[in-house]
């Protein structure tokens, strides 16, 4: 039974879209289902014929990041604190998105479901510790992190259709091709590790949940791939 993972970042600009958004991932694809369960939903002509998905939600910091940004901007946190603060962040997000969807949540990345889950991310960071701590690194290369260490497919869900350049949607932008006074939607470390590590972004307009199906789904959808596997 083949198995496909992906990682979905969802950003902290779509707050207000994201429940819909994982409620129709759900609808989709179900959630928190064990590889034994589904050995016995499935028929073997459904084993054989389709691949299963499982679809790990990180979520982004947001609101919550931003006041832990707010609080270092008036009192001088130490990169430490900061670094941790915006993590507990993301897991602030993480409580909203299980109370306003019906995904399944985890705190771990070795024993994934199949499905749609939603990462709460700080006991796993906390103990691995694999990111540098600055403001250079957010949520998107956390994200990135989780999508390596479990061999999926990256996917960043925000606000925008992508990268723009001169006012036309970026099909591929190459990580080699940003620099530091680039302006972009993705973290300024992320294009670094996605070349460090040959790996790929697809930058996805989430307010609309189709689009974010159809690219799990490995299908042509409008967006920007940031690519560092070359």
């Amino acid at each position: 039974m083949k198995t496909i993972r992906v990682v979905i970042k969802v950003g902290g600009s779509l707050i207000s879209e994201a429940p819909a958004l994982l409620n129709r991932l759900v609808k989709e694809f179900g959630s928190g289902h064990s590889e034994a369960t589904v050995d016995e939903q499935v028929s073997d002509e459904q084993v054989s014929g389709s691949p299963l998905f499982s679809i790990l939600i990180v979520p982004g910091g947001g609101i919550f990041a931003d006041a832990v940004r707010g609080a270092d901007e008036r009192f001088g946190l130490g990169d430490d604190a900061a670094h941790w603060m915006a993590v507990l962040g993301m897991e602030q997000y993480a409580c909203y998105l299980q109370d306003k969807s019906s995904a399944q949540v985890t705190d771990s990345i070795t024993e994934q479901s199949f499905g749609v889950s939603i990462l709460f991310p700080y006991r796993l960071l906390k103990t691995e510790d694999p990111l540098p701590h600055s403001w250079d690194v957010t949520s998107d290369t956390i994200a990135a992190w989780v999508a390596k260490q479990t061999g999926a497919l990256f996917i960043k869900v925000t606000d925008v259709d992508g990268i723009f350049r001169e006012g036309k949607l970026a099909r591929e932008v190459f990580a080699t091709d940003f620099s530091e006074n680039f302006e972009s939607c993705i973290d300024p470390f992320l294009p670094e590790f996605l070349l460090k590590n040959r790996m790929e972004c697809r930058i996805i307009n989430g307010k609309f949940p189709e689009r974010v199906i159809r690219a799990v789904y490995g299908k042509p959808v409008p967006c920007t791939t940031v690519k560092g596997n070359i």
